[in-house]
């Protein structure tokens, strides 16, 4: 079993020929260029730190200098696979510099954590599902604005992933995938918040809703894993156990909650399961993106189980028995300006110690903290950026 931390099957998508709404802000005709740093990619799978033009704000962005941001496999999964120069990253937190005259509820000096990017338009956002907004591919896998522009085109450059585009001293956002949050917490830290742990909390809050009696396992104790487990004894479950290969991860996997530990190299780990429960667990996280441990889980599911597939890009229906059900899980069904304060309620009270899974690494030695993800030698790479001040081109 490869550990992973995923928050969902990756593949960056172009918006040419399909159909999307167009933006309602008119580019001003005067657009204002700025150099920033930032951690390019131009088709080797290797980051460049580079000084690149970037557009903007416009009228419905905020312009946020980025003080810390995380890693996850999702960048370093695109950051392989694409060939074109792209700004990658979107785990980001920082300070907000300026804000465009069509936002509302920030003010330059905000503390904000960056999320993933919605319309605001469409059924699934108007109803408070963002993470199922019709356009989330589009907005957050493009890597341009929704419109069709890009504000690093000036650079030859791809930008706006997951709307910021993080791995940057500067970035881009909107009020619809930007959070504010207390100043005083250790902001550096808190950028995870907005994909990888919002996604494994939120799928054991949210999206299964687990009770104080309820059994699962969570298969891939990464940092979206690890927040599930954190997750499932604030709810007080009865029964949690990590599976993973790496026997660091379960020993943190058991400090932060879990009840049981089991070596996914071990055969016949279902069975292993089945003596904790024995009728099978309630509920299955799969989060390696294996079809081996996909069947596993399956094998460990009650007769009335759910499988939350988080990484896995398999389609496990026929494998189901009868009475189980499946869930494909984006983002942990969060609403981030909602459910990012509640992880952050929790953090201060000593209940979600997300900074347990943290190493910080400086900004240019992202490849080395890239490189020690893909090792599995640390579980939530963040990268500390210095601060940097943006120079006027027009």
């Amino acid at each position: 079993m490869q550990t992973r931390d995923v928050a969902f099957p990756i593949v960056f998508v172009r918006t040419e020929g399909i159909s999307v709404i167009s933006s309602t802000i008119n580019p001003s005709s005067a657009k204002i260029m700025r150099t920033i740093e930032a951690a390019v990619v131009r088709g080797s799978g290797h980051f460049h730190i580079e000084s690149i033009e970037m557009e903007g704000p416009r009228e419905d962005e905020v312009l946020v200098r980025i003080v810390g941001v995380g890693i996850c496999h999702t960048d370093i999964d695109c950051c392989e696979g694409e060939d074109d120069p792209v700004v990658l990253g979107h785990e980001g937190a920082g300070v907000v510099e300026e804000v465009g005259k069509r936002v509302k509820g920030f003010r330059r000096g905000d503390h904000v954590v960056l999320s993933f990017q919605s319309c605001g338009r469409c059924s699934a956002c108007r109803h408070g599902r963002p993470a199922h907004c019709e356009h989330f591919m589009e907005l957050n896998f493009s890597c341009q604005r929704l419109d069709g522009t890009n504000a690093f085109e000036g650079s030859g450059v791809r930008g706006h992933f997951f709307g910021q585009s993080s791995f940057a001293t500067h970035a881009l956002a909107t009020q619809r995938n930007l959070v504010k949050i207390p100043k005083g917490l250790p902001l550096v830290q808190l950028g995870p918040l907005g994909c990888g742990l919002q996604t494994g909390a939120g799928t054991v809050m949210n999206s299964l809703r687990v009770g104080p009696r309820s059994s699962l396992a969570i298969f891939g104790t990464g940092a979206v894993g690890l927040a599930a487990v954190m997750a499932a004894r604030v709810l007080k479950a009865e029964t949690i156990i990590a599976v993973d290969v790496l026997p660091k991860r379960l020993k943190l996997a058991l400090e932060l909650g879990a009840t049981h530990a089991i070596d996914g190299r071990r055969p016949h780990v279902a069975a292993a399961i089945r003596r904790i429960v024995s009728n099978g667990v309630d509920y299955a996280l799969e989060i390696t993106g294996s079809d081996a441990v996909l069947h596993t889980a399956l094998d460990a599911l009650s007769a009335r189980g759910t499988i939350a597939m988080i990484a896995n890009p398999s389609e496990p229906r026929g494998l189901l028995k009868r009475g189980q059900k499946m869930l494909s899980i984006i983002q942990g069904d969060a609403v981030p300006q909602i459910f990012i304060p509640k992880l952050i309620k929790l953090f201060r009270a000593g209940k979600f110690p997300f900074d347990r899974l943290i190493r910080i690494y400086k900004f240019h030695d992202i490849n080395r903290a890239v490189a020690d993800a893909k090792r599995g030698r640390v579980i939530k790479p963040v990268l500390q950026v210095p601060p940097h001040s943006t120079r006027i081109l027009a």
